[in-house]
C-alpha cells in the first residue's frame, strides 16, 4: 500500500526569491546599458566582454523569472509535478549562455593580440568602477538565497563572475594609464572569459545532476535506510529511490518491508507517520512516497534498486 504525504507542488524555491531577482535584473540592465556606451566611446574590449557578460547575466535572471512563473502554474493529469522542471532547463539555458559567451569573448581577444586599439582609459575606469559597485549591490541582495535554488545560484555566480569581471577590467585601466601597456585591456578580457567558464561548468554539472535524477546534494541513503529500520515495526527496506524535481523540492520513495501483524488499519497508519516524520525530520524531504509489504510478501518482490 502507498501513501503520499505531501501532494502539494507549492511554490518553488526561485519563486520564493522572484523580488530579488527581479531587483538584480534592474541594476544589471542599467550597468549593461553604461558599458556598452563606455566600451564605444573608449574602444576597451575587455569592457564590452564586462558588459556582454553582463547581458548574458540579465538574460538570465530573465529565464529564471520567467521559469518561476511558469514552475507555479498548477499541476494537471498530464503533468502530475506541474511546470517545476522548468526552472531546472532555465538553469541549463544560463550555464550554455555563459559558455557560449566566453568563447565568443576569447576569439575577439586572441584576434585582437597582434594589433591592440588605443584604450581611453579615463572612460573604461568610470564605466568598470560603477559596474563593480553594482556588482557588490546585487551579490548582497542574493547572498541568503543562493543556497535555495539552483536559477539563484546561477544569478548569484554570475553576478560574482561580473565582479571579478569589473576588478580586472579597473586593474587593465590602471596599468595603461600608468605603463600605457595598450595589451593589458586584452588580457583581461581573455581573464574574463576564463573566469565565466568554470563557473558555467559547475552550473551545468549541477543541472544534469538534476535531469538524471541524482540523489541530492548531501543525502546518503544508506543512512536513510538505517533510519527507516530503527522504526519499530519495519524488517527491511529496499527499492529506495531520491531525486529532485527543482531546487528545494526533494521527492522520496521506497518499499517498507514490516512485520505482518503491524499491517492493520491502526499500525499501518501509525507506521506511516512515523516514517514520514523520521524522513522529514532527518532529511527535510516533505514529498515521501512508501510502498509497506508484509514480510510474507517479500518473496514476490522483485526488487529494482538496492
Amino acid at each position: 500500500m502507498g501513501h503520499d504525504h505531501s501532494h502539494s507542488h507549492g511554490i518553488t524555491a526561485t519563486g520564493r526569491h522572484r523580488k530579488r531577482l527581479v531587483a538584480v535584473l534592474g541594476i544589471t540592465l542599467g550597468v549593461v546599458v553604461i558599458q556598452i556606451v563606455g566600451a564605444v566611446f573608449s574602444g576597451s574590449l575587455s569592457l564590452l566582454a564586462d558588459a556582454g557578460h553582463m547581458l548574458s547575466d540579465a538574460a538570465g535572471v530573465t529565464i529564471a523569472l520567467l521559469a518561476a512563473w511558469i514552475a507555479g502554474r498548477p499541476a494537471s493529469d498530464q503533468r502530475t509535478y506541474g511546470y517545476q522542471r522548468a526552472e531546472v532547463l532555465a538553469a541549463l539555458a544560463n550555464a550554455l549562455i555563459l559558455i557560449v559567451i566566453s568563447v565568443v569573448i576569447f576569439t575577439e581577444a586572441i584576434r585582437r593580440f597582434g594589433a591592440p586599439p588605443e584604450v581611453h582609459t579615463d572612460i573604461m575606469l568610470f564605466a568598470a568602477v560603477l559596474g563593480a559597485v553594482a556588482n557588490l549591490a546585487s551579490l548582497l541582495i542574493l547572498r541568503t538565497a543562493q543556497d535555495e535554488s539552483l536559477n539563484v545560484r546561477g544569478a548569484y555566480l554570475e553576478v560574482l563572475g561580473d565582479l571579478l569581471g569589473s576588478v580586472a577590467v579597473i586593474i587593465a585601466a590602471v596599468v595603461i594609464m600608468l605603463t600605457g601597456f595598450q595589451t593589458a585591456d586584452t588580457i583581461a578580457s581573455v581573464l574574463i572569459a576564463l573566469m565565466i567558464l568554470p563557473r558555467a561548468w559547475s552550473l551545468l554539472r549541477d543541472v544534469v545532476d538534476v535531469l538524471l535524477e541524482a540523489s541530492p546534494k548531501g543525502v546518503e541513503v544508506q543512512m536513510i535506510r538505517e533510519h527507516i529500520l530503527s522504526v519499530a515495526g519495519v524488517t527491511d527496506v529496499h527499492d529506495i529511490h531520491i531525486w529532485t524535481i527543482t531546487s528545494g523540492v526533494p521527492v522520496f520513495s521506497a518499499h517498507v518491508v514490516v512485520e505482518d501483524g503491524v499491517l492493520n488499519a491502526r499500525g499501518a497508519d501509525q507506521l506511516l507517520d512515523k516514517l514520514i516524520t523520521c524522513l522529514g525530520s532527518h532529511f527535510d524531504t516533505d514529498h515521501c512516497t512508501f510502498q509497506l509489504e508484509p514480510a510474507s510478501h517479500s518473496d514476490h518482490e522483485a526488487h529494482q534498486h538496492a
